[in-house]
């Protein structure tokens, strides 16, 4: 990139390192990391038709369900009500990350233990209901639960209060890129010495009239409803827009020396984090990529690695022709020769858009690309737009040892989050 230059190096001063010891996902494709994964790699759709409520007056009628999810599972029924859909999933996503990570979370370690989540609206669907109610029969009718159970940082609250943790506790909210941000925050905690452990992650629970009704008005919504599973197809001529879904991506992130002294099961390290700006749109990005760009770069000079080490990315890649444009050009401006021989996937095209959720299940999948070697690839690419002519890994997963791989997220206000994961060197 030309502009930048190594003005967002890392300084000189030794950080901590963080690494990944704990990863879930909730998503249109499954309940738990491994199944999603498995849907992944073998490029299955998880888009339907919606069934949590009437469509026929709707444009829009297909989304990203979660299907079977058993609240019950992870939530006692007494608590249920007092919290919505979203932080049902960020408990569940949280409960499964530390499960996977091995760590016994004693008070001695929950006292340098913090929780940080992304939610990009929050508890929509109980806002909704309890307008109904108010309407109906009278604001003496209102859940004395209502307040606390929509507020966006309650699935961090939650989190806390289950797991005892003393550090920050706290929601962070950049739309779309809220997850990535999440965890790029979190990360930081720990660089500095403040926390030895951090749940980040993102959520989302909004398949729901209000927000269909409100992304279908701004046209910003495929309507491909008689092929919902062919809708969410990035990079391809014949998009129309994104498919709204809902899930949880949670990692449990860990000081590097602190999980090597109890031998964790080590997915890989969280090495670089650049955020930015467009300073542009409400909600179109702007064209030349530039923002999208100044965030990729920045998580480069974090990583202290050459940017042709980066062997595949996760890309934001929403199915939306503005979006798509601009974060191809962005790639390029950044990677110049090298994007001829990226990796570059979108896994939107299987899960559809989970909004808050977005940049933690993504950034869950990108590691897993670290992790078992394998990218996913971006299914319903029949036709790319000529603007978008990079190697999107069409219908089919690719096999190699990636050593670096970066997660991009961008959101509405023009809002930029890049993160890099590694293996350990």
């Amino acid at each position: 990139m030309a502009s930048g230059g190594n003005r967002f190096r890392r300084p000189a001063r030794e950080q901590r390192r963080v690494v990944v010891t704990g990863l879930s996902s909730i998503t249109p494709l499954g309940n738990t990391a491994t199944e999603t994964w498995e849907g992944l790699i073998s490029g299955r759709s998880g888009i339907g038709l919606i069934s949590f409520f009437d469509t026929s007056q709707f444009d829009v009628k297909i989304g990203g369900e979660v299907k079977n999810f058993s609240v019950d599972d992870y939530v006692p029924k007494k608590e249920q009500k007092k919290m919505d859909r979203f932080t049902h999933f960020a408990i569940a996503g949280a409960k499964m990350a530390l499960k996977d990570s091995g760590l016994e979370m004693t008070e001695s370690i929950a006292l340098k233990t913090g929780v940080l989540t992304g939610v990009g609206i929050g508890g929509l669907p109980v806002i909704e209901s309890s307008r109904d109610t108010v309407v109906a029969r009278g604001p003496s009718r209102i859940s004395p639960f209502f307040i606390p159970t929509v507020i966006s940082n309650m699935a961090a609250g939650n989190i806390s209060i289950l797991f005892g943790t003393k550090g920050p506790n706290y929601t962070l909210t950049s739309a779309c890129a809220s997850g990535a941000h999440a965890i790029g925050e979190a990360a930081g905690y720990i660089r500095n010495g403040q926390c030895d452990v951090m749940f980040a992650g993102g959520t989302e629970g909004t398949v729901c009239p209000l927000a269909v009704g409100g992304f279908a008005a701004m046209k910003a919504l495929s309507t491909r409803n008689d092929q919902p599973k062919l809708a969410s197809r990035p990079w391809d001529k014949d998009r129309d827009g994104f498919v709204l879904s809902e899930g949880c991506g949670m990692f449990i992130l860990e000081e590097y020396e602190h999980a090597l002294k109890r031998g964790a099961r080590i997915y890989g390290e969280l090495r670089g984090y650049g955020f930015s700006s467009d300073g542009h749109h409400m909600t179109n990005p702007i064209a030349t990529g530039s923002g999208a760009a100044l965030a990729m770069e920045m998580a480069i000079n974090d990583a202290q690695i050459n940017r042709d080490e980066i062997g595949y990315i996760n890309a934001h890649g929403t199915s939306t022709p503005a979006g798509d444009l601009a974060e191809t050009a962005g790639i390029k401006m950044v990677f110049g020769d090298h994007s001829k021989k990226l990796w570059v996937s979108s896994t939107k095209s299987m899960i559809g858009h989970t909004l808050g959720a977005a940049g933690a299940i993504e950034s869950v999948f990108a590691l897993q690309s670290l992790y078992h070697g394998i990218a996913p690839p971006t299914i319903n690419l029949e036709n790319p737009s000529p603007e978008c002519d990079l190697d999107f890994v069409p219908h089919t997963a690719r096999e190699k040892q990636l050593n670096h791989v970066m997660n991009n997220s961008f959101g509405f206000g023009g809002t930029n989050s890049s993160l890099i994961f590694s293996r350990l060197d």
